[in-house]
């Protein structure tokens, strides 16, 4: 099944979208030194997820998906980096 230029433009957006909500989490914890606050489990069940929703969409071939999830795992690894660092 192909999906329609339209169908993968919202995926896009969507996937951008969600993607770039971890971007002010990443820059208070890399700013602050600390990441007290932050669930390790959370982030780690969370990072699976992403890596496997990213394997789904090379099996579907769904750029949208691979890319907000490409995106999404390199934040929250990075998360993870700093809370086992300054957690």
């Amino acid at each position: 099944m192909s999906v329609d230029a339209g169908t993968e433009l919202l995926g896009l957006v969507a996937g951008t979208l969600t993607t770039i909500s971890f971007v002010p989490q990443v820059l208070k914890v890399w700013r602050s030194r600390s990441a007290a606050d932050i669930s390790l489990a959370m982030f780690l069940l969370f990072t699976v997820g992403v890596l496997l929703w990213g394997i789904y969409g090379v099996l579907i071939g769904s750029l949208a998906v691979i890319v907000a999830n490409a995106v999404t795992f390199v934040l929250t690894v990075g998360i993870i980096a700093m809370k086992l660092r300054w957690g």
